[in-house]
C-alpha cells in the first residue's frame, strides 16, 4: 500500500510495536496506541534502549511530536 501522507503511515502502525528515536539522542520503543495531528503520540509497554540494550521499562508514556526525530514501524 502506498503512502500518500504521514499520518497514513501512522495509521498502519497503530496497535504495532515502533522505534521512536528523539532529538535528545533517546530511543523508545512501544506499541503504538495514539497519535494526533502534531505526531504527538502515546506508546504503550514502552521500553527506552541504549546502545541497542533495554535500559528501563516505562509502561505507557506519552511523547511531544516536537521532540520526535524519526518514528520507524518494526
Amino acid at each position: 500500500m502506498e503512502t500518500s501522507r504521514p499520518l497514513d503511515m501512522l495509521n498502519r502502525a497503530r496497535d504495532k510495536r515502533v522505534i521512536v528515536e528523539l532529538k535528545n539522542g533517546k530511543v523508545l520503543i512501544g506499541k503504538l496506541n495514539a497519535f494526533d495531528i502534531h505526531i504527538n503520540i502515546v506508546l504503550h509497554d514502552a521500553e527506552e534502549h541504549e546502545g541497542g540494550q533495554l535500559k528501563r521499562k516505562l509502561g505507557s508514556v506519552f511523547i511531544r511530536g516536537d521532540t520526535i526525530i524519526i518514528i520507524s514501524a518494526e
